[in-house]
């Protein structure tokens, strides 16, 4: 079974600056928090903000190359944690049926699902193992930008590691 999630954006671990990607079910309040690199961090910050950059990005070019060929991005499935490592499936359709499911990583999926404007889906015994309940109003934007709520997700980040959700 799978549970419908919103991105909830890109945040920079302290010290290490690495970021991480955060998601939310959106019928819930568990938080799945993947640490991915500054990259796809930069494409999926850009697709949330609806920046178009003058050449295509690699997850532009494949969601163009999705939408001339006729093949639809229905989902994004991030479907396992395994040795420290998330793993994600493109789930795709052509015109007629369903195809194999295409394995990418989380990163990936979740900035081409942003293009695309398709549904971001987290197993759910995934969410239960590796999602954690953050308090309402912990993260920025939540419930309105206060400085208490920034440093309070900070005090956060600097509690977990990712070999927490090993």
């Amino acid at each position: 079974m799978f549970i419908p999630v919103e991105v909830v954006g890109v945040r920079i671990e302290m010290p290490s600056n690495q970021p991480i990607l955060l998601l939310k079910e959106i019928e819930g309040s568990k938080f799945l928090p993947i640490w991915i690199g500054s990259n796809e961090a930069n494409a999926i910050a850009f697709a949330q903000q609806g920046l178009n950059p003058s050449r295509p990005l690699t997850h532009d070019l494949i969601s163009d190359l999705l939408d001339r060929t006729g093949v639809i991005l229905t989902a994004v499935h991030i479907t396992s944690l395994e040795d420290g490592i998330f793993y994600a499936e493109l789930i795709l359709r052509d015109e007629t049926s369903p195809l194999a499911p295409l394995s990418c990583r989380p990163s990936d999926a979740v900035a081409i699902a942003l293009r695309c404007k398709s549904n971001i889906l987290v197993d759910l015994e995934l969410l239960e193992s590796a999602g954690i309940e953050i308090p309402e109003g912990v993260i920025p934007g939540q419930s309105g930008e206060g400085l208490d709520e920034v440093e309070a997700f900070r005090e956060f980040l600097d509690q977990i590691n990712p070999e927490d959700f090993a």
